[in-house]
């Protein structure tokens, strides 16, 4: 794993706390182990805190604030100590960086240790790509991709070119773009469970998308989204391979795709 110079206002090696996520936990472990590799080859200690929980985003997309901080509270106490949190997950950061500060607009001693956290948290893709500085990935994976970009991830935290530099470093890869890789799977958190119609139709506009492409590979970095849309592929009796890409970077995609039967 390439470099480029390290940042003058970062501890050399930095101890970071993996944020696992609820569905890499239950539905897909390889992620978490595949975040673990690339952080610890960029140079990061790295940490699995057992007291960690779901994030809270479920509770706080039903509008049950009062959940929503009880379980923010725990994240934050978890989390203590870790020069900075990184999560494989752009939904389940964007939740931690964006809006758990506002949780506690009127409690000024835990929204200051929010946002103390929030300053800290970082999503996997734009953490090695904008912290750490890594350029490029030791992996091989020879087919051609398409990368979907979830809605937290772009529109929350930014993320759009990390995640295609590193994939342009894995030797044997090609990016094939779909026209509507900026739009919405239909997931969304509770989202696919209160308007099950609506995220029907949009997940199967991405479908459609993805199959105007050459690709063989659907790749993104939530999830959420990956196990909606491996689902519907599936459904359509659609032929393709689905990994989060922190697998495909991480060189660790020995196991079937997402969807395709789980460890």
């Amino acid at each position: 794993m390439k470099s480029s110079n390290s940042s003058p206002t970062r501890p050399a090696n930095p101890m970071v706390g993996l944020f696992v996520t609820c569905l890499v936990d239950l539905y897909r472990p390889n992620v978490g182990f595949a975040a673990v590799k690339l952080l610890e080859d960029a140079g990061c200690t790295v940490e699995v805190p057992e007291a960690q929980t779901c994030c809270g985003q479920p509770a706080l997309n039903s509008g049950d604030y009062a959940t929503s901080r009880d379980i923010a509270k725990q994240v934050v106490e978890a989390f203590v100590g870790y020069d900075y949190v990184v999560g494989a997950s752009g939904s389940c950061m964007g939740t931690i960086k964006t809006h758990y500060p506002d949780l506690f607009k009127d409690d000024p001693q835990w929204q200051e240790r929010a946002k103390n956290l929030a300053a800290r948290s970082h999503e996997l893709m734009s953490f090695l790509t904008d912290v750490m500085g890594v350029e490029q990935v030791q992996a091989r994976y020879d087919g051609t991709i398409t990368y979907h970009d979830s809605c937290s991830g772009l529109r929350e935290l930014g993320i759009k070119q990390q995640p295609r530099d590193l994939l342009g470093s894995v030797d044997g890869l090609e990016i094939d773009e779909a026209d509507n890789s900026e739009i919405c799977c239909g997931f969304g958190g509770t989202f696919c469970v209160k308007y099950p119609e609506i995220s029907t139709r949009l997940v199967s506009d991405k479908v459609e998308g993805i199959e105007k492409t050459q690709a063989t590979t659907l790749l993104g970095g939530d999830m959420g989204c990956l196990l909606n849309m491996s689902g519907r592929l599936k459904r359509l009796g659609k032929e393709m391979r689905v990994y989060h890409a922190a697998e495909v970077l991480a060189d660790m995609t020995d196991l079937p795709g997402i969807g395709d039967g789980e460890e």
